[in-house]
């Protein structure tokens, strides 16, 4: 068997291969020392937005590792990391990630986070990596190539009539928003199967992107939360975007079968969704 890494030469193979395997091993690492390497009295190091979005000494120790191990094997590239993280390489080429996606699930010992990698290149991602170790999956897609779940293709599941979708979410830390995004859900919840609240918006990007969800929107989102799980759920055959027209962005995600986003996203901005 080939040694991924090896492969993985400047001179070697088509970039996005190169690219994969790069974030494939970047994300096994990271993950490895995440599951393994967590303090029985972790703590938190630092809050962002709130009191209650954290940062773990974990989520820096995480970010340095990947950023390393690729900075390594590609000194001209670029970088984006929740963290802090943040060159503009010459490459062309730009990492987009977060270290733990799901910090505060991390830090309460429950099973949904994962590390979320990104490459793009001139602005278009190009390949995503979201591994979650506890759980025991890695999903990824290269652009034009498919998404796969352990390496094995996944698809999006039929869609259903709207009432009868599974729709996941989430919501922001800030008070102001979190009353914002209750109105929606207090109006979307009637007209849904059910809602599922993960925890982690590359998880929901993956969990859509194989069927376990119908749909998933989120306002409030940053680059590193959606780059890699928005690629694998399109490659697996659901559409994804902002508010109508646009892509994916801070203001809103949306990511669901096709009739079922057909359904939702039009429903969303008449909802307000996409504010405060």
């Amino acid at each position: 068997m080939s040694d991924p890494l090896k492969d993985a030469s400047p001179h070697s193979g088509e970039p996005k291969e190169e690219l994969l395997a790069l974030a494939l091993e970047a994300a096994r690492r990271a993950g490895d020392l995440l599951r393994d390497g967590r303090p029985a009295d972790l703590g938190v190091a630092a809050t962002k937005t709130s009191p209650i979005d954290v940062v773990t000494e974990m989520d820096i120790a995480s970010e340095k590792l990947i950023t390393g191990f690729l900075a390594e094997h590609r000194p001209e590239d670029g970088f984006l990391g929740e963290e802090g993280a943040s060159s503009e390489g010459t490459s062309g080429i730009r990492w987009v990630i977060d270290p733990i996606d799901g910090t505060v699930n991390y830090l309460y010992g429950l099973p949904s986070w994962a590390v979320s990698i990104a490459a793009q290149k001139d602005g278009e991602t190009i390949v995503g990596v979201v591994a979650a170790p506890v759980r025991g999956e890695t999903s990824h897609a290269v652009l034009g190539g498919g998404a796969f779940l352990n390496g094995a293709p996944v698809r999006v599941r039929p869609a259903p009539p709207l009432s009868q979708a599974l729709v996941g979410t989430g919501f922001g830390y800030v008070a102001e928003r979190r009353a914002a995004q209750a109105a929606v859900l207090g109006s979307v919840l009637p007209q849904v199967r059910d809602i599922r609240r993960g925890g982690s918006a590359a998880i929901d990007l993956c969990d859509v992107a194989c069927g376990r969800l119908d749909a998933y929107y989120e306002r409030g989102l940053n680059p590193w939360d959606y780059a890699a799980g928005e690629l694998i759920a399109r490659e697996a055959g659901a559409l994804t975007g902002g508010r109508p027209g646009d892509p994916v962005s801070p203001d809103l995600t949306v990511a669901a079968s096709p009739a079922v986003f057909e359904a939702l996203q039009p429903l969303l901005e008449d909802l307000g969704a996409w504010h405060d």
